[in-house]
């Protein structure tokens, strides 16, 4: 899983970025224009890997990842010159986006428009993401045509007219101000779409960087668009605890009164956007947590630990965390039928723990 982090000069992307991460990078703001992508991988907090854990005391214990970029640089006119190549193809290599949205005061900050107004702000940002879209699918549009006149034939002909009516469907709704990722498209034309680093397609969680605790984003944001996620969190604070010590940072929570560290709740939402789930390997030499998709097969799942399983798939043992738990043991959940072996179509559930057999 990859998002990327963007948001309006100032908005406090790098201060997110270090929150989430634990670095220490700069927070003055980049220079619009001068693309500058500092990439962190974080693991993913999971009480249940600590808990398997202790009971199977591996050599190793590996967490699931996720990939957070901090996208420095992205010019706030982009609506009136597009994307750059390079940024948009960076753009099209990510899952999804984290568009930070600034709702504090700060005297050795001053907002660049001069009133901090964070439903402005997004609407901004949105209206110029849609622009830029709408550069990329005008020029799409004009190159179709092109191929047309010159003359192209059979299947080739065929698939361009195909691209013209979906590239002028997405016209149509940017020109009406609707955000493409609140379109119902086909599975193919997500594919066609995947590298074009259209920014309204990509699914978005939206986060509220404020100075103090926001219950109700709603109130300050307004209506959610489709495919997209709240979420308001203290930055400059988050990014202080997340500098800490583990001991450190557990009293700085409870002084504060917050149950988790920030970086916890964004990445459940990120999670949440995506439709993605953990499931886990354990075993003497390692526990692990894996992550893929809602609705995902065994086979599927199989094939994110090592397509060799995939491959040669045959059955997936299986047993749900929570069974494990109860029992206190595998051998115990064994005795209580709570291992059961399941095939190829077998949806993964969240917490599920699988041991592959398989042959090749």
């Amino acid at each position: 899983m990859k998002l990327g982090i963007i948001g309006l000069p100032t908005s406090g992307k790098t201060t997110i970025f270090n929150a989430l991460t634990g670095s220490e990078r700069p927070t003055t703001a980049s220079i619009p224009g001068r693309l500058e992508l500092i990439q962190g991988i974080v693991d993913v907090p999971d009480e249940r890997v600590d808990r398997l854990s202790a009971i199977f005391e591996p050599r190793k214990t590996i967490y699931a990842k996720i990939t957070y970029i901090d996208i420095a640089g992205l010019d706030p006119e982009m609506g009136k010159k597009g994307l750059s190549g390079q940024l948009r193809n960076q753009i099209a290599t990510m899952d999804a986006l984290v568009h930070v949205v600034r709702a504090f005061d700060s005297a050795t900050a001053p907002h660049p428009l001069g009133k901090v107004d964070p439903r402005r702000d997004l609407e901004m940002m949105e209206s110029e993401m849609m622009l830029a879209d709408l550069i990329t699918v005008e020029n799409r549009l004009a190159r179709i045509e092109e191929g047309l006149k010159k003359g192209a034939r059979g299947e080739e002909r065929q698939r361009l007219f195909a691209e013209a009516e979906l590239f002028e469907q997405l016209k149509e709704a940017l020109e009406a101000g609707r955000p493409l990722r609140g379109l119902e498209l086909s599975e193919e034309a997500q594919g066609l779409l995947r590298g074009f680093g259209l920014l309204t397609l990509k699914p978005q969680l939206i986060l509220l960087n404020t100075d103090e605790a926001v219950d109700d984003v709603a109130t300050v944001l307004g209506e959610a668009p489709p495919k997209t996620e709240w979420l308001a969190m203290q930055g400059q604070l988050e990014m202080e605890i997340a500098q800490l010590e583990p001991d450190e940072a557990a009293l700085f929570l409870e002084e504060f009164g917050l149950a988790e560290p920030g970086r916890n709740r964004l990445i459940r939402a990120s999670y949440e956007l995506l439709g993605m789930q953990s499931f886990f390997t354990v075993g003497e030499d390692e526990v692990r947590a894996w992550t893929v998709r809602r609705g995902a097969t065994a086979v599927e799942a199989a094939g994110v630990i090592h397509t060799d399983l995939a491959r040669g798939f045959i059955r997936a043992e299986v047993i749900h965390y929570d069974d494990l738990i109860a029992a206190g043991s595998m051998a115990a959940a064994r005795k209580a039928g709570k291992v059961r072996l399941e095939g190829k179509e077998y949806r993964v559930k969240d917490g599920d723990i699988l041991h592959i057999r398989f042959s090749i």
